[in-house]
């Protein structure tokens, strides 16, 4: 079997700082059990599978997996594939948006200034205060006491995020987590920059993988997109805004957040292919 495969990078500033993807096309021919073990074997954050449509609304069908399980919606692979897509060729039904059909059902991507693409924010589906229990086990893990949490609430969207809001982009950018784990937690942390700042808030994502180890994620469009629903609707911040993530990598992650008159929340960043070629296996 030999299939087309992008690695794109997304939501980077410039050139390899953002977040890697890989966009396999046309795999329908692919079991899902192939789809996690070529996942697990790339070892990215993510790796995305182009399949044919069930949703005649829709352009295309992908499925998302990470190292130990397939994801009914993250952002960056969102925008990679999408991405992907486009530069294999391929048109949308409608000249003004593309539409992707993925496990939380139908997400809307558009094309926005200087060619980058952004996905319409997915409604949250888990919301509300985290318990006390919930609230411990976050401190616990990012080595923080419970009067450096300013604000914390359930911003989940799809990958079960927990968020928790720290004084400044400063306390943020000093997280020092654990390095393990010995439950399945998904927490985003963010804080403000000054005034004046290049950015207006700095966002890190970590989660446990398969092992137990804590991962943190270069940058992620799913948590920012949660992140911008929450703190717009508690008057933290205002729309339009950019976003910084992956500092602490070494990588110059950038999201943008936007809205438009209908109250829609956009999140949209920078998309590039750096290598495109042929996966050839016999047995993956």
């Amino acid at each position: 079997m030999a299939l087309d495969i992008q690695f794109v990078d997304v939501f980077g500033a410039q050139a390899l700082s953002g977040n890697p993807l890989a966009v396999v096309l046309g795999a329908q021919g692919m079991t899902a059990e192939q789809m996690q073990q070529l996942t697990r074997w790339l070892n990215l954050s993510e790796c995305t599978f182009v399949l044919p449509v069930t949703d005649p609304a829709a352009d295309y069908r992908v499925r998302i997996f990470i190292s130990e399980r397939e994801m009914p919606f993250a952002g960056h692979p969102t925008l990679g594939t999408c991405h992907a897509w486009l530069a294999a060729g391929h048109t949308p039904k409608n000249a003004g948006h593309i539409v992707q059909e993925c496990g939380v059902g139908l997400v809307t991507i558009a094309r926005q200034a200087e060619g980058r693409l952004a996905f319409a924010a997915p409604a949250l589906i888990k919301t509300g205060p985290a318990s006390a229990q919930e609230l411990l086990q976050a401190q616990r893990l990012l080595g923080i006491r419970a009067e450096d949490i300013v604000e914390a609430a359930w911003i989940d969207n799809g990958p079960g995020w927990l968020g928790i809001r720290l004084a400044s982009a400063e306390q943020v950018l000093a997280l020092t987590p654990a390095r393990s784990w010995p439950e399945r937690i998904d927490i985003g942390v963010v804080g403000l920059h000054p005034a004046g700042a290049e950015t207006a808030i700095e966002v890190r994502a970590f989660f446990s993988d398969q092992h137990g180890a804590i991962v943190e994620d270069p940058v992620t469009g799913s948590l920012n997109a949660s992140v911008a629903q929450w703190l717009t609707s508690t008057g933290v911040v205002q729309l339009p805004y950019l976003a910084a993530q992956g500092t602490c990598l070494g990588r110059q992650g950038r999201v943008y957040a936007s809205q438009d008159a209908s109250g829609q929340i956009w999140i949209a960043g920078n998309t590039c292919t750096h290598v495109q070629g042929q996966l050839q296996f016999e047995d993956v």
